[in-house]
């Protein structure tokens, strides 16, 4: 991958991804009639929001920080770039998934836990927005990689 498209591909990922999501919860919330704050139990999809809600924070960090370990600063330059946009990609998925299944929630409960739940997840994912500085940051790029990235 030429170095100079990848963090722009990275971005339009990641920018897709915060609008599907969005636009997913601005029509589920449109198309909700009444939402309640009352906890239904016996209603165990409200049981498995918060879970993986948790599940996909920590397990995004927890991933993450273990992908990124396996950059040395030996690698070439396109293997990092490689396993970097790797583990951003994960990282992306293990947000997502539980963000689409709070929309879910929401939608077919109309319970506002599940939606407070999404709209953090989908915060949280915008926060990972991947940055030149996050990537020199994170990967501990030469010099010379840092002008092929910023050019």
């Amino acid at each position: 991958m030429e170095p100079k498209a990848f963090l722009k591909t990275l971005n339009f990922l990641h920018l897709s991804l915060v609008i599907g999501l969005t636009l997913f919860a601005v029509i589920a919330y449109s198309n909700t009639s009444e939402i309640t704050t009352k906890p239904e139990s016996n209603n165990l999809i409200l049981y498995a929001v918060p879970i993986l809600g948790i599940l996909g924070y920590f397990g995004s960090q927890y991933f993450t920080k273990k992908k990124l370990s396996s950059i040395t600063p030996n690698l070439a330059f396109q293997e990092k770039l490689k396993k970097y946009k790797m583990a951003s990609h994960i990282k992306f998925m293990i947000i997502e998934f539980p963000a689409i299944f709070a929309l879910f929630a929401f939608y077919t409960t109309s319970n506002a836990l599940p939606l407070v739940i999404a709209v953090s997840l989908i915060a949280y994912l915008y926060s990972q927005k991947p940055t030149l500085n996050k990537i020199k940051s994170e990967i501990h790029l030469s010099q010379e990689e840092t002008k092929a990235l910023e050019s």
